[in-house]
């Protein structure tokens, strides 16, 4: 049959627009909707009007010229002006695997679910719920709005599947939960969020002005040797009391907010594996050591307290605390974890530049030395090339500490060409991690201001070819006309579920 044969052409409608196409280009893909058009019996089993001669398909019609351009030519495409979901649907739809998309639109197809896993690390989408699914006393106040109201709800009790049939403590816990958590739940927990950051701001400054010698005066210390009981003075630094109180009002209050939080929390597990909570609890326990063990006078009780002392630098790992309360450092944490591989990029063009111009620069600092000098090197800073390192990374970097440089015109010829190589190598992971910073921002924001779905709409059945359409005729306790058009493994995982229920009946 030849391919202009009246009877080789099939006119197929998807969503009121018209394509015509031959069986033979349907055929090039064996197993998909499209190819079962070319079947002789293809009138029986889709919507076909013989009047027109014609099939109807209710599907999005500029998602199918991609699709039937790709029965033409080999290639699928994907379309830059239709959502990924959409796209992924359509393609399930059909009957084609998504990992037919052509490299070149591999990432733009790519690009929502990234996007969804994104958006889920930021505390997931809205919860769809009514408003009398949950008793929402003590969440926010009246005169907060109805957009805090429902951001409340959402951030404090979504997470609970059944919200109604919760306990007393269920309810609870979700909700001091949320107070200490989520500053954006309602206006108490601002208030909470604004202490525990005055709190942080004032611990900090504390940490800070103890090294200060100002507040570090000198004090003639007398020990008494048990042995002889004789008398030594020793000099020593001693910070003021009143910073050691300071701290200790700002240790009671992480202490409190502490227990609370491990009290409430609804994944115990979770909590104590994250970060942040490890740093709360490591930052908090070296206070209660050091009041614990400052009435002591052994030379052990002394090692203890000046080895605590040293650890009381993770005060400052609190300031990590304030991701919970800006959405800019979050968006910065989950940019620079997905930015990871471009990070090792840029190491890795680093450290390779770094041994060659550390290189270039020991032997370009040889060319023309005095023949009295053995090692020559008398006249240069690169004794070696391990030293050349060090100079590589600061000038790679253009920060040019000017502590060692090149004084020969060989010399300087290298450390023009690590400068150059040195932009060009930082100027290329940049973008990636811009455009990384910025996707997040952007779904950061887009979490904030999503507003409540409604569904005002009437619930539809899944449709035939749609993701969700044998899933739904797998659910069901007997047979259903949706197993007919699901494919064989399905109707027959079908079958004899249905089998297995009869039989329990």
């Amino acid at each position: 049959m030849g391919q202009g044969d009246e009877k080789d052409r099939v006119v197929i409608n998807v969503g009121g627009i018209r394509h015509q196409t031959y069986r033979s280009t349907l055929r090039t893909l064996p197993g998909t909707r499209l190819a079962w058009l070319a079947e002789p019996d293809a009138h029986s089993h889709f919507d076909y009007d013989a009047q027109i001669d014609e099939f109807f398909f209710d599907r999005h019609p500029g998602v199918f010229a991609h699709i039937l351009n790709y029965y033409r030519t080999g290639k699928l495409h994907c379309p830059a002006d239709v959502c990924g979901p959409l796209y992924e649907e359509e393609l399930a739809f059909w009957g084609i695997d998504e990992t037919d998309v052509e490299p070149c639109c591999w990432m733009t197809y790519r690009q929502h679910r990234e996007a969804e896993e994104a958006l889920d690390s930021f505390g997931g989408g809205p919860t769809e719920m009514g408003n009398d699914e949950m008793d929402t006393e003590g969440l926010g106040d009246p005169g907060d709005g109805d957009e805090e109201l429902e951001m409340t709800k959402r951030l404090a009790l979504g997470d609970l599947p059944d919200a109604k049939g919760a306990g007393l403590w269920q309810r609870w816990q979700r909700r001091v939960w949320a107070l200490f958590e989520d500053p954006y739940s309602s206006k108490y927990a601002r208030w909470v969020a604004f202490a525990s950051l005055f709190f942080i701001l004032v611990s900090i400054t504390t940490f800070c002005l103890e090294t200060h010698e100002a507040f570090n005066p000198i004090i003639n210390r007398t020990y008494i040797n048990p042995e002889d009981n004789s008398s030594r003075f020793h000099l020593e630094t001693e910070t003021v009391v009143y910073l050691t109180y300071i701290e200790g009002v700002c240790v009671v209050w992480f202490t409190f907010e502490f227990l609370m939080r491990v009290t409430f929390c609804p994944d115990k597990k979770k909590f104590i594996k994250n970060t942040l909570n490890i740093i709360d609890f490591v930052a908090i326990l070296p206070f209660y050591l050091e009041v614990g063990l400052s009435g002591l006078s052994s030379s052990e009780a002394k090692d203890v307290l000046g080895f605590l002392r040293v650890v009381r630098f993770v005060r400052i790992l609190r300031i990590f605390k304030l991701t919970r309360h800006f959405v800019g450092l979050r968006v910065l944490g989950h940019t620079l974890r997905a930015s990871t591989n471009e990070f090792l990029l840029l190491i890795i063009f680093l450290a390779l530049g770094v041994l060659i111009f550390a290189t270039m620069i020991y032997y370009a600092e040889r060319i023309g030395a005095n023949p009295n000098d053995p090692r020559a090197s008398e006249h240069t800073h690169f004794k070696n090339i391990p030293i050349g390192f060090w100079w590589a990374v600061v000038t790679m970097t253009t920060l040019g500490y000017g502590d060692m440089y090149p004084q020969t015109w060989s010399g300087m010829l290298v450390g023009a060409l690590c400068a150059l190589a040195g932009v060009l190598t930082i100027a290329m992971p940049v973008p990636v991690i811009v455009n990384n910073f910025g996707m997040y921002y952007s779904l950061a924001m887009a979490k904030q201001k999503l507003p409540k779905k409604k569904n005002k709409h009437i619930p539809r059945a899944p449709q035939l070819g749609s993701p969700n359409y044998c899933k739904s005729a797998m659910n069901s306790p007997h047979h259903s006309p949706q197993s007919d058009h699901c494919s064989l493994a399905a109707q027959e995982e079908i079958l004899e579920m249905n089998r297995a229920g009869r039989r329990l009946v």
